[in-house]
């Protein structure tokens, strides 16, 4: 990077950070004690800025514009405290993005994928589909991704660091398997969430005929075409590996029937974008799924997924934990309603409009209006179920919920190693946080909350309640590195700005 770059980024971030604190050039260059057409030289990258002036810039804009040597980060500066008011729309499945982006592998046509998440874990999907040839377009500012397929994938040159930053790169192998005989994929990444295993995958995909070595850092597949003669039995209800085993029968020339199959909203995104391509799948919505694949896929389709159930939990909590009223729209009620049932048993009050469609013809949305409450613990222990049961990805939120409700709530989440222990951060923020072990904690409310400077868990949802624990402690917090949000959430930092959050983003260079 050049001079003339860096001078570039610094500009931009200062003129970002001086419109985000309401200042004109003219108020910045007085508090200054320089001109305002120096500030105008500064802000387009067209004069040099020693590092006494880069500090005196930050002392008067209340924020750390620059960071030495930790290169790239991303930190949010929160003055919480604040009310939240107003409506906020929830935007499209992160989980459902990323499938589907791997289920266009399936399509020799074009696919185009409405109103996609901008993402980190999307951006290194198409990254990784980008690097095998694949043509990946965003066509709008409504977010359209348009995918073309080579002919033939160039496996071989596949983009390792991006594959190794999302565990998606898993969900591969079931489009991969009927198209190439032999081929390598590194290993899945991810959040840093304790060891998962993949060998549910290899179990779900080995009836038709993949076998899979990991060897140094990447899974070398082999695959050897076979008649499926059995019901395909998955030894864990996951997502991905449904997803997986699903897209493997999208391509199969026969029946396939998949019992213990995750029936959750990512899932069904993926079958209901199978159907339009042609393939037969009764059953949707439940733990057995019958599929009947077509051997070639090749159509131009356009498809919309369906809203975030876990976004629309995250900004319930938003709203809750900061005792704020305000509307949620676009909630897909199916996947959060035993949520609201348990929020409900613990005090909340809300109201729930009539259901209206999705966009995808399929899914069941409503709008939610949080209103001022006083909540209690739950009777019962707070713990994550397959869905229709509490989503384990919005058991974190019910946790953050119970720093504001009286009593002790137990939390246990059985479902990863470590990520019960990522509670212990709140405590740095007041709460009131006992661990029982890695999966297991009490917490206790309500909480005087009390701002701090906690670096992000490296896994998202920890991350995103760290976040919102922010926003309702009074005074300044520093949240850094927080990649994980960027990962599953777009652009959440200014959306929540929207409803009256004080969040500054700041770029370490």
């Amino acid at each position: 990077m050049t001079n003339d770059d860096y001078k570039l980024k610094i500009g931009k971030l200062i003129q970002e950070t001086r419109q985000a604190r309401g200042l004109t050039q003219a108020q910045l260059a007085e508090a200054l004690n320089t001109s305002q057409s120096a500030i105008n030289r500064i802000e387009k990258g067209g004069q040099n800025i020693s590092l006494e002036m880069l500090a005196r810039i930050s002392d008067v804009l209340s924020s750390e514009l620059v960071t030495l040597n930790q290169s790239g980060k991303i930190n949010f500066r929160i003055n919480g405290g604040k009310k939240l008011s107003g409506e906020i729309e929830v935007k499209t499945s992160k989980n459902a993005a990323v499938g589907l982006l791997c289920a266009s592998l399936l399509n020799r046509g074009t696919t185009i994928i409405r109103r996609v998440a901008r993402i980190e874990e999307v951006n290194r999907i198409i990254e990784v589909l980008q690097s095998i040839g694949v043509k990946v377009r965003w066509l709008n500012d409504q977010n359209d991704l348009e995918i073309i397929p080579p002919a033939r994938l160039k496996l071989d040159n596949i983009d390792v660091e991006a594959a190794k930053k999302t565990r998606t790169v898993i969900m591969l192998l079931g489009p991969l398997l009927h198209q190439y005989k032999d081929f390598k994929l590194p290993f899945a990444g991810g959040c840093s969430l304790g060891t998962r295993t993949v060998e549910p995958h290899m179990t779900g995909l080995a009836p038709f005929g993949l076998h899979v070595e990991a060897t140094g850092d990447h899974y070398h597949a082999t695959v050897k075409e076979k008649p499926v003669t059995h019901t395909i039995l998955l030894t864990e209800r996951g997502d991905t590996t449904t997803e997986n085993v699903i897209m493997a029968a999208a391509l199969y020339d026969g029946e396939v029937t998949i019992r213990n199959a995750s029936p959750n909203y990512m899932v069904q995104d993926v079958c209901f974008f199978l159907q339009k391509l042609g393939v037969k799948i009764d059953g949707i919505g439940t733990t057995t799924l019958k599929i009947r694949g077509v051997r070639n896929i090749n159509k131009n389709i356009e498809y919309y997924p369906s809203e975030d159930p876990i976004e629309a939990m995250s900004l319930i909590a938003a709203a809750i934990v900061t005792d704020s009223e305000m509307t949620i729209k676009r909630a897909p009620i199916e996947f959060i309603e035993i949520e609201l049932a348990i929020l409900d048993n613990m005090g909340l009050k809300c109201e729930i409009s009539d259901e209206y469609q999705a966009r995808n013809g399929e899914t069941r949305l409503v709008d939610i209006r949080i209103l001022h409450s006083e909540l209690h613990a739950p009777k019962d222990k707070l713990h994550s179920m397959p869905f229709p049961g509490v989503n384990m990805d919005n058991l974190p939120f019910l946790g953050l919920i119970a720093t504001v409700a009286t009593g002790r709530t137990l939390v246990h989440d059985w479902s990863y190693e470590n990520r019960a222990i990522y509670f212990t951060e709140l405590s740095k923020l007041n709460a009131n946080i006992e661990l029982v072990d890695p999966h297991r904690v009490y917490i206790t409310g309500p909480t005087k909350w009390k701002p701090a400077d906690v670096i992000a868990p490296p896994a998202l949802r920890p991350s995103v309640v760290i976040l919102l624990a922010m926003l309702a402690a009074p005074g300044y917090s520093i949240l850094r590195d927080v990649y994980s949000i960027n990962r599953g959430y777009e652009d959440f930092a200014n959306r929540l700005n929207t409803l009256g959050a004080d969040i500054i983003t700041l770029r370490e260079i």
